[in-house]
């Protein structure tokens, strides 16, 4: 290889970097806060439906459902290392010391958040119902270990 093609081979890599990586950790922080608002905006008009507060429409369900199955798989990024500090963040510090698990609950959130998505495509409002029980419990689970109150 000529030593011009190394050299735009390495500029290359170097700009394939996670994006995280190269942002402030305030930066990062405040991404991932958007992303569970986001989430959190979603999640409450299904469970508004859910607990029968408001009138239950099955589209309706399947857009929220639809865009929480979008943000879903984005949360992570917003936990970059070093992220752990920087901003005013409820994140508690065992997310970095047990990075593992704290993964596993991520997956699992996108597994149950497209799950759901899927489930509402049906239109079968028990099953919908169901699947927002099971992506609920993705939630509280990664909540109660890794969120400060």
């Amino acid at each position: 290889m000529k030593p011009a093609a190394i050299v735009i081979a390495i500029a290359a890599a170097s700009l394939a970097l996670p994006a995280a990586a190269q942002r402030k950790p305030e930066h990062v922080i405040h991404y991932r806060q958007a992303a569970m608002t986001m989430i959190g905006w979603n999640f409450g008009t299904l469970a508004a439906m859910v607990k029968g507060k408001t009138a239950w429409d099955a589209q309706e369900f399947a857009l929220h459902a639809d865009r929480i199955a979008g943000l879903a798989p984005q949360v992570l990024e917003g936990f970059a290392k070093g992220s752990d500090k920087g901003a005013t963040t409820d994140a508690k510090p065992g997310i970095w010391k047990t990075f593992d698990d704290f993964t596993a609950k991520d997956k699992n959130l996108v597994e149950q958040t497209r799950a759901l998505a899927e489930v509402a495509k049906g239109g079968d409002a028990a099953a919908m119902k169901e699947q927002f029980k099971k992506t609920a419990e993705a939630c509280k689970d990664c909540h109660e270990k890794y969120k400060a109150d």
